[in-house]
């Protein structure tokens, strides 16, 4: 039976308090997008920045599966993915390419995740992208950049042009490749990722049927509806109502990701 290696001693005796609250929300992500079955394997990846002058994040692991997370093996890298805190695990510095560019360059950018589900490639190999035909895509939508396909995100070059193409959106599909939101936290972005990712899944289902008897939606609801999920008012839901729910269900399953 494969074993997998173990975090160094004690880690949370070598950080900060925030730090450590940090890893654990993000473990926390890791495990709810396995729930989900957003995962693939051990690839991509769900990043935090840490506050301070250093410019530290946090990253999984190359080798462990999503599942087995914990805030203690969550890898403490540099801003060239490299570890900066002795580790037993792989890391992968060219993954993370995407999320480096844009934590460096939205100082609000505090939480990136990047997924490649089956439903989000989809959507990101559609020319029109995501339409507006249900609530959950008129939540996402407004907040929604693209970026072309460059193929595996390893050029550093890239970084300038994902950074131009997200501008100052909270979400972005990244065409014939997957999804991506950031957040001032891990909540955030986690919130807009579950709305981005569903929208996507009812647009698969929606245009499976055909397109001869799609419901366009009144004129101007795009618009009240975006008004009505604006940041401030995003932020207030993930933080103080979604958030605290998905920890407590991840706790009652098992409540291992805070090791």
């Amino acid at each position: 039976m494969a074993t997998q290696p173990k975090p160094p001693q004690d880690v949370r005796s070598q950080v900060s308090e925030e730090e450590w609250a940090i890893r654990v929300d993000l473990a926390a992500a890791y495990r709810l997008v396995a729930l989900h079955g957003w995962d693939d394997l051990i690839f991509t990846h769900l990043s935090a920045r840490i506050p301070g002058p250093e410019h530290h994040f946090l990253i999984n692991p190359y080798n462990l599966m999503f599942e087995e997370i914990t805030a203690s093996s969550l890898v403490k890298i540099d801003v060239d993915g490299n570890p900066v805190m002795e580790t037993p695990y792989l890391t992968n510095p060219a993954g993370f390419t995407i999320h480096s560019a844009i934590h460096m360059a939205r100082d609000d950018a505090h939480a990136v995740l990047h997924l490649h589900t089956p439903h989000g490639q989809a959507v990101s190999a559609m020319s029109e992208g995501l339409l507006p035909h249900t609530q959950t895509a008129m939540i996402a939508k407004h907040n929604v950049a693209y970026h072309e396909y460059e193929g595996i995100a390893t050029d550093l070059e890239e970084r300038e042009r994902l950074v131009n193409d997200i501008g100052d959106k909270h979400a972005m599909i990244l065409r014939n490749h997957g999804t991506l939101t950031v957040g001032e936290t891990v909540a955030d972005a986690f919130l807009r990722m579950y709305f981005l990712e569903r929208a996507c899944e009812a647009q698969v289902y929606m245009l499976s049927a055909g397109r001869e008897n799609l419901n366009n939606p009144p004129q101007g609801t795009e618009d009240k509806v975006a008004a009505q999920t604006a940041p401030d008012n995003m932020k207030m839901v993930s933080q103080m109502l979604a958030w605290p729910a998905l920890l407590r269900k991840l706790d009652r399953r098992d409540p291992g990701f805070r090791d």
